[in-house]
């Protein structure tokens, strides 16, 4: 592999026009057929197997309109001494109604709902399933706010939840500010610090031009690209970050542009692809779940991790050929190329006290970690966004006028074909159910044989209140009424569906993290020649995911410091995030591990000494992995400081991680760990070291070069 490597590496900076110019015409012609053949993402959370998604299948086989997706168009006067009694303002209420049901895709739009204190209007528009709409269905809603009216107009509901998207590009844009900020002074360069930022937007670009191609072969997520781009940009350039540090080095000590390339890819390229590879492994590691949106999603993030992979290894070679020398050019500060003295200092300091080192760091975090046990899984709804959102807006009105369950109504689908005369007593136990506030009378499609009730739960979509009715309601209602019946009922609508969602996720969690942990195990062992490492790395990345998670209870559950990523109340964590987060994490943790210890095994193979060994990669990796660790740290924290609370939890929750796993993790557990191992750390049963034999490159060369 090395040998190979080095040609391709060194094949790119000899021809770096060819390179480039194929990358171009990839590029150009990715674009063009994503413009003009390209399938929009969807926005889906169901789940095979589970109730919420019998009762959407029921009702989309039956045609019935609440399979779709719904719309809230809210209204209350100006003046807050008035009610919707008056004359003008029924007029101006009616006038709305008339003006919303004649949106495009509007199935129909509800009579106006009066609150008890006649202070808020509600009308419900209904619209057909995801599939059939657009982003300018949203936008077409939103025309009504500029409606002339005595009325203050606000919005909210599923439609908002499908299409509503951030301001563009401006958490990237941040991201990409602070990493060429921490590449300036890490290089010292504007064109060392240059290349990386071109060569992962330039990649990252068309890895997400290209994910409306891939929808072709399987249906992705309309979030897949955000979170893609976060993980990709952030691996893009720390990626590029380890290649441009060694190929300097390796210039440094008089070798050509062409052969000191080659060495590069062939050295810390060899780590790129190892980490490259462990992040996919833990990405695609997903499709354990059982969830499809989540199997799909971790494709297309693993796709966009596979580019920046690829584009480091071709297409930043032939950057650094075409830029030669010049590399060094235009200095704004001098670094020094030779290993850290005070990174090599601190490393041995710690080798001197592994125990108390290895024992405080592991009480830090589990302490961090210890308020994972009272996490909270649930549905964030529109009541966590800022103040200045319509749809929080229309969601503060509708809970005062309403209710809070208001907000968060179920659906529940009741297959009558065959008894259509449970309808009512299953109405009738609906409504005097102590969880639920209101029903609307049922709307009973005989052709289908399906009947469809409303229900408003007395407590809002996140309250853990709400699912003990829907548990309630399919546990004990259902059953009570149709025992004797061969009527079906089911719960549907998006907050049971989250639910659903969370609680498959959970059953399936174990099984995921096994897999997880082995494959990577398996994949580290053949890189180390060593099953102690990769052990060792897995027991440590299960610490630094812990304690971030436990960061995430404190933040979003408990509101500890909320207010710095402009979190305005608590909320419970989303279903989904729990899986996802610890198979991006687990798999950026190994990143470090790999570019860290890779270079420990080259020093331990020369020299046999596991103490000096440790010391000199701490020493030679601190600054890159530092720099490379701000650098995620920065983009990361840039999404946490968007609007959405989903992007939020994903950027609070990788930067705790990387954060923890660049400090605590590798600059004190680490070399804590391997001192007290010693020899015992590249320890491989002979069975296993002949099976993988044939996998890496063996001898002297094996892990050569991290960084």
């Amino acid at each position: 592999m090395t040998s190979n490597l080095y040609r391709l590496g060194r094949y790119a900076a000899r021809r770096p026009w060819v390179v480039i110019g194929a990358w171009l015409v990839v590029a150009a012609l990715v674009v063009a057929a994503s413009g003009a053949f390209g399938k929009k993402l969807e926005e889906s959370f169901g789940a095979p197997g589970v109730d919420s998604q019998y009762a959407t299948d029921l009702l989309s086989a039956a045609g019935a309109d609440q399979a779709g997706l719904t719309a809230q168009v809210v209204v209350t006067p100006y003046d807050e001494q008035a009610t919707l009694d008056g004359a003008e303002l029924q007029t101006a209420l009616t006038k709305l109604r008339v003006t919303a049901a004649a949106l495009p895709n509007v199935l129909e739009a509800s009579d106006p709902v009066i609150s008890p204190d006649r202070r808020v209007g509600l009308v419900r528009l209904q619209y057909p399933v995801l599939d059939k709409l657009e982003p300018s269905d949203l936008e077409q809603l939103k025309t009504l706010t500029a409606v002339e009216s005595p009325l203050r107009i606000e919005l909210g509901g599923d439609l908002f939840y499908a299409f509503e998207e951030g301001p563009p590009g401006l958490a990237e844009a941040f991201g990409l500010i602070a990493a060429m900020v921490v590449l300036l002074l890490a290089f010292g360069s504007i064109i060392a610090m240059g290349l990386p930022i071109g060569m992962a937007v330039f990649g990252l670009a068309l890895a997400i031009s290209a994910l409306s191609l891939v929808t072709y072969l399987i249906e992705l997520p309309s979030w897949a690209p955000v979170l893609g781009s976060m993980i990709g940009l952030g691996v893009g350039i720390d990626y590029a970050l380890i290649i441009v540090t060694r190929h300097r080095e390796f210039l440094a000590r008089g070798l050509e542009v062409e052969d000191s390339v080659g060495q590069a890819v062939a050295t810390a390229g060899r780590s790129v692809l190892f980490a490259g590879g462990t992040v996919v492994i833990a990405i695609l590691g997903l499709v354990v779940a059982g969830v499809p949106f989540l199997t799909a999603g971790g494709i297309a993030i693993s796709l966009i991790v596979l580019t920046m992979v690829l584009a480091s290894l071709t297409l930043l070679p032939a950057f650094l050929g075409l830029a030669g020398h010049w590399i060094n050019r235009l200095r704004v500060r001098r670094v020094r190329s030779s290993p850290g003295v005070g990174w090599q200092r601190w490393a041995g300091h710690v080798s001197r006290h592994a125990v108390a080192y290895a024992v405080s760091a592991t009480v830090v975090l589990l302490a961090l970690a210890a308020p994972v046990l009272a996490l909270r899984v649930g549905t964030p709804d529109e009541g966590v966004l800022p103040v200045q959102r319509t749809e929080r807006r229309a969601y503060d009105l509708v809970a005062a006028g309403f209710g809070a369950g208001s907000n968060g109504p179920l659906v529940i689908a009741v297959d009558v074909s065959r008894d259509p005369g449970v309808v009512q007593p299953l109405y009738d136990a609906v409504r005097a159910d102590r969880g639920i506030a209101s029903v609307a009378p049922p709307e009973v499609s005989t052709a289908a044989g399906v009947a469809t009730l409303i229900a408003v739960p007395t407590t809002g979509p996140q309250d853990r209140a709400t699912m003990t009715t829907v548990e309630r309601l399919r546990g004990e209602v259902f059953p009570s009424v149709l025992r004797d019946s061969p009527a079906k009922a089911h719960v549907g609508g998006q907050t049971a569906t989250l639910a659903d969602v969370g609680a498959k996720v959970n059953d399936r969690l174990p099984w995921f993290v096994g897999a997880v942990i082995l494959l990577s195990v398996v994949l580290l062992s053949v890189l180390f020649r060593s099953v102690v490492v990769p052990l060792k790395a897995a027991l440590m990345n299960l610490l630094s995911i812990g304690a971030s998670f436990g960061v995430m209870v404190m933040v979003f559950q408990w509101g500890w410091a909320a207010e710095l990523i402009g979190l305005e109340t608590t909320l419970p964590i989303l279903p989904f995030i729990p899986m996802f987060m610890f198979a991006v994490v687990f798999g950026l943790s190994m990143d470090y591990e790999v570019f860290l210890l890779t270079r420990i095994r080259e020093e331990y193979l020369r020299t046999g000494d596991n103490t000096a060994s440790t010391i000199h990669g701490i020493a030679t990796t601190g600054r890159v992995i530092t720099s490379a660790a701000l650098i995620m740290i920065a983009v990361f924290v840039s999404f946490s400081l968007a609007d959405d609370p989903t992007a939020k939890m994903f950027g609070l929750g990788l930067a705790t991680a990387v954060l923890i796993d660049a400090t605590i993790v590798r600059l004190v557990l680490v070399p804590a760990l391997m001192k007290l191992l010693g020899d015992a750390n590249w320890w491989m049963p002979a069975w296993f070291g002949r099976t993988v034999s044939g996998a890496g490159d063996g001898g002297a060369r094996v892990g050569q070069g991290a960084g």
